[in-house]
């Protein structure tokens, strides 16, 4: 029976996140979280799965603390339990089976209940599969998971409570065995959806179309960083996603030729912990997609938390985002992060750099951050792509500028999709240019763009054989408005002041 209480009580229960704001910006993770520690795994497993809260996530895909082992940790606690301001929803797509990516052989541990109590240690514990000898779940106890404590909680329900010791089996998760080609995932013939390929499943099953795609502990792999930038294009066939991409403090992977060898089976890694390997890292795999943002070094907090800058920045954008009503106009460089100092992996001797160092980074490319202003902030405001000095393409400069044009095709197609099929008079024509130009002023009203942007439906573009396969085209010109990159003031010596000595006297 319960205990006996008589009187009133108060009691700790399990810590949950803050208010949380919310946004209609979609931003997408991909990882591994510890799914194995919710009962019925099945649907958290290559799916996407809308958080909205800390208590949520927990209860959808679990968590803990340990960010090396399930990646999508550090963004549930970036973005639900963060002290500089809680914001969703995210969407999170888990590439960890339990099925899959376990031990070969069931753990086998003895357990001293007390008052009918006991507990289990564990972030690996697949809670589904545990057992107790000669003991019924459900009749003779009861299990719960403490994301608090990191522990699997077994209470007696039963006439008689547990007592002695008592035999426990289960199986654990093996994060060793999940690879990149678990995260980059794809889709079969049959339907299947798995990893990176789930990205496709977030509009038609959760309604909401990706603007974002990060994949914080694996985006530092070419074959990853490939494959995002692939599932950031035309999703569903419409949908066009920007993606947030790490550079490694330590690599693991040699590129030779065409070739990748494993440094790991060498023996060594390559550490990457100074400006002058990451400018070589970057531009030897190819970090350089105008469709993304390439960040470098990681970071830490005042606890000591190690956290990947991608995954900073992300939770950032989200904030920024919302601060002009889900437009993505404003880059997230030079804004505050909770951050305390820059981290080149475990035995570096890098103590870090400045803001002007910073700017060597900035000018090909790469995000960093920095203290500056009084502050810690993410610095540059760049896309991968951008090379001081070697600008081919003005769209390819600032990262807004990107994320504004998908902002702006990803919101006609949707605007407009049950348009499709209707009759396509003259008259419906100009109502779409009409409302396009309308959407454009406001923006321009708003600050995303500046000068006169114009939208058009021109006879060069719609050909008769175009028209008749009732396939029609509205140009968008527009120029969204570039951020303050830099700001000089010039200061010149003048004589001139001595004359007021003069001008007085003879007064």
């Amino acid at each position: 029976m319960a205990d006996y209480k008589h009187g009133t009580y108060g009691e700790f229960s399990e810590s949950i996140g803050g208010v949380v704001s919310e946004t209609q910006s979609v931003f997408v993770y991909v990882g591994t979280a510890p799914v194995n520690l919710i009962r019925g795994y099945a649907d958290a497993v290559n799916a996407p799965i809308l958080l909205r809260s800390y208590d949520a996530a927990k209860r959808l895909v679990g968590y803990t603390d340990a960010w090396n082992k399930f990646t999508l940790c550090e963004l549930i606690k970036l973005h639900f339990d963060n002290p500089s301001g809680n914001i969703g929803p995210i969407i999170v797509i888990n590439a960890l089976d339990p099925d899959v990516h376990r031990s070969q052989r069931p753990t086998t541990v003895q357990l001293h209940f007390i008052n009918g109590r006991a507990s289990i240690t564990s972030d690996t514990l697949i809670l589904d599969t545990l057992v107790l000898a000669e003991k019924v779940e459900g009749v003779d106890f009861s299990v719960d998971y403490d994301f608090t404590k990191g522990a699997v909680l077994l209470n007696s329900i039963g006439e008689e409570k547990l007592s002695g010791p008592i035999t426990a089996t289960y199986y654990e998760v093996d994060v060793s065995k999940i690879t990149e080609d678990d995260i980059i995932g794809g889709v079969t013939a049959n339907g299947g959806y798995s990893g990176l390929g789930c990205v496709a499943l977030v509009y038609p099953e959760i309604g909401r179309i990706p603007s974002l795609i990060a994949a914080p502990g694996w985006s530092d792999k070419p074959a990853v960083y490939e494959a995002m930038l692939t599932a950031g294009q035309k999703i569903n066939g419409h949908w066009d996603a920007f993606v947030y991409v790490d550079l490694p403090i330590q690599d693991q992977i040699a590129q030779i030729g065409t070739a990748q060898i494993d440094r790991t089976r060498l023996g060594r890694a390559q550490v990457v912990d100074t400006i002058e390997a990451a400018q070589e890292w970057q531009r030897e795999h190819g970090y350089i997609n105008e469709r993304s943002k390439v960040f470098w070094p990681q970071v830490q907090d005042t606890a000591g938390r190690v956290y990947h800058l991608s995954a900073i920045a992300a939770w950032k954008s989200m904030v920024v985002d919302a601060a002009h009503h889900d437009v993505p106009m404003e880059s997230p460089s030079n804004k505050a992060v909770p951050i305390a100092r820059q981290y080149f992996g475990e035995g570096s001797r890098n103590r870090g750099f400045d803001q002007q160092r910073g700017n060597e980074l900035n000018a090909v490319g790469i995000t960093t951050g920095v203290y500056w202003g009084g502050q810690w902030v993410l610095w540059g405001p760049h896309t991968a792509a951008y090379r001081h000095g070697q600008v081919i393409d003005l769209r390819t400069i600032f990262d807004n500028t990107i994320r504004m044009m998908m902002y702006v095709t990803n919101r006609f197609q949707a605007e407009h999709a049950l348009t499709i099929d209707r009759p396509m008079t003259r008259a419906m024509a100009d109502t779409i240019r009409n409302r396009e130009q309308e959407k454009a002023d406001a923006l321009v009203a708003q600050g995303a763009f500046i000068g006169k942007p114009v939208v058009d439906f021109r006879e060069t573009d719609n050909s008769t054989a175009d028209l008749a396969e009732g396939n029609f085209v509205w140009r968008f010109e527009g120029t969204p408005t570039p951020p303050f990159k830099s700001g000089t003031l010039k200061v010149a010596y003048s004589s001139a002041g001595f004359d007021t000595y003069f001008g007085e006297a003879s007064e």
